[in-house]
């Protein structure tokens, strides 16, 4: 299969693979729903929704490399805040400064964001990392060097950062690392 092909491909397996983990992820919310599960089934459903879920996250991801790679990528531009987009919920992840606004595509930024501060924090053994927002440009801190040849993607270990990356530069966004500080301008 020629090089331009296989994105396409990639495409395709994705969307196939979405009518199926529906109905695994479908199912399993009926039966959580239900309430007459025992407390180890209950718990095992839940297993089965959270895998679900983060199955999809993966296709999601999968998808828009894909179309980066096969320059297929369209983006509806919505505005959204600096600051928000590099907000998670992840108790490893810490956000301050002042956003910006600007027009990108919002989940997959926010979902870059929050891949690159994960896996910062994953791969370089500590507890918390924290982005610091100034307008259009993000710095992550601290980027250990255990996690900084992950983090920028030079050493392919972690799949949301390989994405994080390309997404970002695709948006005409730029990643660099800077001694433990990774700096992402938007």
């Amino acid at each position: 299969m020629s090089d331009d092909r296989f994105p396409r491909v990639v495409s395709l397996a994705c969307h196939d693979l979405r009518t199926p983990l529906a109905t695994v992820y479908g199912f399993a919310r009926t039966l959580s729903r239900g309430g007459e599960l025992d407390e180890r089934s209950a718990r095992f459903v839940g297993m089965i929704e959270a895998a679900s879920e983060q199955m999809t996250d993966l296709l999601d991801q999968l998808g828009v490399l894909a179309r980066i790679e096969s320059d297929r990528y369209e983006v509806g531009l919505v505005e959204a805040d600096t600051l928000e987009l590099a907000t998670t919920e992840d108790e490893r992840v810490e956000t301050v400064g002042e956003g910006a606004t600007l027009e990108t595509d919002v989940q997959s930024l926010k979902r870059a964001l929050q891949a690159l501060a994960v896996a910062a924090a994953r791969h370089g053994g500590v507890p918390t990392v924290t982005w610091t927002v100034r307008g259009r440009e993000l710095e992550l801190a601290p980027v250990t060097s255990g996690a900084a040849r992950v983090v920028t993607a030079e050493e392919l270990l972690d799949f949301g950062s390989i994405v994080a990356r390309r997404v970002i530069e695709r948006l005409g966004g730029s990643v660099e690392l800077d001694g433990e500080t990774l700096r992402v301008r938007l």
